[in-house]
């Protein structure tokens, strides 16, 4: 239960630490929301693949 508590809470501070420089490359809305949209869909692919392998 702590090893999750600690993941949930490293990622955090890992998203902290890119989210600036990733809006800053990103000044144009559509850009933005384009490129957040496909790293939503890579995060949630990840995480739907390492919860079905781990079953």
């Amino acid at each position: 239960m702590s090893d999750e508590i600690l993941s949930t809470i490293y990622l955090l501070l890992l998203i902290v630490l890119v989210f600036p420089g990733f809006y800053y490359a990103n000044k144009n809305k559509k850009i933005f929301l384009k490129n957040l949209l496909i790293w939503i869909g890579v995060v949630g692919i990840t995480i739907v693949l390492v919860n079905f392998l781990q079953n």
